[in-house]
């Protein structure tokens, strides 16, 4: 399945949750994941990140898109490519 996850998260949790949702998806935007990831995967993924976060102070948000091609990404502007700004 297609996931976009976003997050919100305390300033001193934004590392640990980038850390974690950066080994399943690809980065996009400032706290915004997406890409192709198998139901299992996804649940160690999210306990990795309730490990990691508080659930009375933190978001997380989980948008699953279960037929990709039925979706449209635009994008106003630059497409950030952060994989690259770091190689």
């Amino acid at each position: 399945m297609f996931v976009i996850i976003s997050y919100d998260v305390d300033v001193k949790r934004v590392a640990k949750v980038h850390k974690v949702l950066k080994k399943y998806l690809t980065w996009t935007q400032n706290s915004v994941f997406e890409g192709e990831i198998t139901e299992g995967k996804l649940k160690q993924c999210l306990a990795e990140i309730s490990r990691k976060t508080g659930e009375h102070y933190d978001s997380i948000y989980i948008y699953r898109v279960e037929n990709p091609k039925h979706i449209k990404k635009v994008v106003f502007g630059v497409e950030k490519d952060f994989e690259s700004m770091f190689l």
